[in-house]
């Protein structure tokens, strides 16, 4: 008894030496909160030998990186074997951070199954759409709605919650990693036909919402439904985009649960999406997430901060806060046709670009060059030999500006009196029946958002369901499939004072992919005090003009009718195909305080940017800021303490900004009424009137 008793008072003693070094190491992290503006980066300590870890970490903490993603591809390290764990290295890694005052991000690493599971359970392998069952070797080969890959994911997830849930160093959980890669395997099919028969009820009210009398597509038991992904009845063909959105949503929950239930309440758990991937509806995978985050990629080319600033936007929209950079590219990629490097100091004010639009994060992937792997030529903060690269100092440089501007900016978040409605719905239903191949429901989007947004030089962009009273002006370009809910929701936007824009194919379908019974835009055309009498996909542009003076309809062109006398005719389409000439091609109508204008045409440059001033004026919207030179980018943030206001300049010139008041210059100090800007400069101004 006496030597089992000194035995337990050893062990006992080892583990609480072993709590006093780690609670040592955290308590860096633990005595000084994250800052509000983060710099981070992805580090894979798996990768390299443990002798190497701390020289990483201090040139992180030099670069001024407070956060660290690990974990999210070590699951052969984390589980060698079935039922064996081995977290300690990872534990060892979090704590090593600590020491540097970063901060870790857990990955789950259910993106990337290790060999011995794939192996044992070849069930838990994808199959693609030919029917081609996917090998080990790559990642996301895993079989999303498989339940023994589910179970396995879960326990991990389970495993690592229980060893980092109360990490004072740990702020949060990434699930998994870029969902994407979908199964066509037999089972998944079996799934979707018990999905259809919960959401239908009756075969005869899916055969009536379908209208599977054409062609013979009548379905006479629920096993004969098939999946498609493109060239089937529209009604199946958005059904399965639902359920690809349920079931992620199912996967990533079957995660989510476990990490909540053992883990402290202030540790936020996420995913990281692409952008404008549109593989799933982000707005229902991320329903059950703390906040949204994505992954930021240019590719080939530089930043275009109109396409990549909506899907800033669009991801804040998400959830309607503030959100993550999880990824983004140190300069260059290896994915793309020609991986050319991002300018010096393009680097900078793309991570400035990204917290203007209410990022609080920007990490970069990856810190440091794989030694083999698929990704050896990506961009990285350092080189294979763990020597930094020339993008360090401008990484270093950030980090810098970013813990000087983080008290100014602690506390605010984006806030707009312009928002774009943006449905996957309708993207995918546009995307199905083009009936014009250059006819792309993204750019439809982004020619609105493009002279709007310099206009009022901030967007929210929203799923139409969202209460809308906020906003002046409410846009909706392409909003293809409407259903009976959200033509509620617009009307009484509308009746309530709000000015609402349909753009050209709004109001086509309804909530089932089906055609209107009444013409477009659908249960908005009484309000509208008119209608679409025809569409037209154009081979050669129609000459319109009006209000938004003279310019050309291209790829589309809706020939409009008057309906009721206060409807007003805004633009004409000029000679053309004889059914246009003359017609119509946008109309408006004040209802009350209210408006709702319908615009047919797909207009070029110069027509739209006087569509959006004209839009800007009748809803009294202005510029954030006041008028700045084209080229320059303003962000505003707002707080308790007052606007604070990101400039950058994407211009090829050196431009000079008039302030409307003194304001501070928080990166270079003083208070001023004007700032310059050199290509690529950087400004953060706080200050009222």
């Amino acid at each position: 008894m006496d030597r089992i008793a000194s035995s337990q008072r050893l062990k006992s003693a080892i583990w609480l030496a072993v709590a006093a070094i780690v609670l040592s190491a955290t308590t860096l992290c633990a005595q000084t909160p994250p800052p509000p503006i983060m710099l981070g980066t992805a580090w894979y300590p798996e990768q390299w030998p443990e002798s190497r870890w701390d020289a990483d970490l201090a040139l992180m903490q030099q670069a001024g990186i407070y956060m660290v993603r690990v974990g999210e591809f070590a699951w052969s390290r984390m589980e060698p074997s079935e039922g064996h764990y081995d977290l300690d290295w990872l534990d060892r890694a979090v704590t090593a951070a600590a020491k540097h005052g970063i901060y870790s991000v857990i990955g789950t690493p259910t993106a990337a199954p290790p060999a011995w599971l794939t192996q044992k359970y070849p069930e838990t392998l994808r199959v693609d759409e030919e029917g081609h069952r996917a090998e080990h070797g790559n990642r996301q080969q895993f079989n999303f709605a498989n339940p023994k890959y589910r179970e396995l994911a879960r326990k991990i997830a389970e495993q690592l919650a229980l060893r980092f849930g109360h990490s004072p160093s740990v702020l949060g959980w990434q699930i998994d990693n870029e969902y994407s890669d979908i199964s066509f395997d037999s089972d998944t099919k079996t799934q979707f036909q018990q999905w259809l028969k919960a959401r239908y009820g009756t075969l005869d009210n899916l055969n009536a919402r379908w209208t599977t009398s054409y062609w013979s597509e009548t379905i006479f038991d629920w096993d004969q439904i098939p999946i498609q992904t493109r060239d089937g009845n529209p009604g199946l063909l958005l059904s399965w985009k639902r359920f690809v959105s349920d079931t992620w949503r199912s996967y990533q929950k079957n995660q989510l649960e476990v990490i909540r239930a053992h883990s402290d309440a202030k540790q936020f758990i996420t995913t990281n999406t692409m952008g404008w991937f549109d593989g799933f509806d982000h707005y229902v995978v991320e329903k059950d997430l703390d906040l949204a985050a994505w992954d930021d990629y240019v590719g080939q080319g530089h930043l275009d901060p109109v396409k990549n600033g909506f899907a800033h936007d669009l991801t804040r929209g998400f959830k309607g806060k503030n959100f993550w950079i999880m990824e983004t590219q140190p300069g260059s990629v290896n994915w793309a046709p020609i991986n050319n490097s991002l300018d010096r100091g393009e680097v900078r004010a793309m991570a400035w670009h990204a917290i203007g639009h209410g990022a609080d994060v920007v990490s970069y992937w990856q810190w440091r060059s794989a030694l083999n792997g698929q990704e050896q030529y990506h961009g990285t903060l350092l080189g294979a030999d763990g020597t930094p690269v020339p993008l360090y100092a401008e990484a270093q440089q950030i980090g810098q500006e970013f813990a000087k501007a983080g008290p100014v900016l602690a506390g605010t978040s984006v806030k707009s009196e312009v928002a774009i409605l943006h449905s996957y719905d309708s993207r995918w239903a546009i995307d199905w029946q083009r009936h014009n191949k250059n006819y792309d429901p993204a750019a439809e989007l982004i020619s609105y958002y493009g002279p709007l947004r310099a206009i009022s030089q901030s967007v929210d962009v929203v799923e139409p369901l969202t209460p809308l009273s906020q906003y002046k002006l409410v846009v909706a370009p392409g909003l293809n499939v409407l259903s009976d809910a959200v033509a509620k929701n617009l009307v009484e936007y509308v009746r309530q004072g709000g000015h609402l824009v349909l753009g050209q194919r709004s109001g086509m379908k309804d909530e089932d992919n089906g055609l209107q019974p009444q013409r477009q835009p659908g249960p908005l055309a009484d309000l509208l005090g008119g209608r679409v009498e025809q569409y037209y996909a154009l081979v050669d542009p129609v000459a319109l003009e009006g209000k938004f003076g003279v310019g050309q309809s291209k790829l589309w062109a809706e020939l409009l009718s008057v309906k009721a006398p206060d409807t007003e005719v805004l633009e004409r389409y000029g000679k053309s195909n004889g059914w246009l000439d003359g017609k119509p091609a946008a109309i408006t109508r004040k209802i009350g305080k209210g408006r709702i204008t319908y615009i047919g045409a797909w207009l070029d440059g110069a027509a739209m940017t006087a569509a959006a001033k004209w839009m800007a004026e009748v809803s009294n919207v202005k510029p954030a800021l006041g008028t700045v030179p084209d080229g320059v980018e303003v962000y505003p943030r707002y707080g308790n303490r007052g606007t604070v206001y990101i400039l950058v300049n994407l211009s090829k010139t050196e431009q000079t900004v008039s302030l409307p008041f003194a304001m501070n210059d928080v990166l270079e100090g003083g208070s001023k009424l004007s700032i310059r800007l050199p290509i690529y400069g950087v400004a953060v101004l706080s200050g009222e009137r």
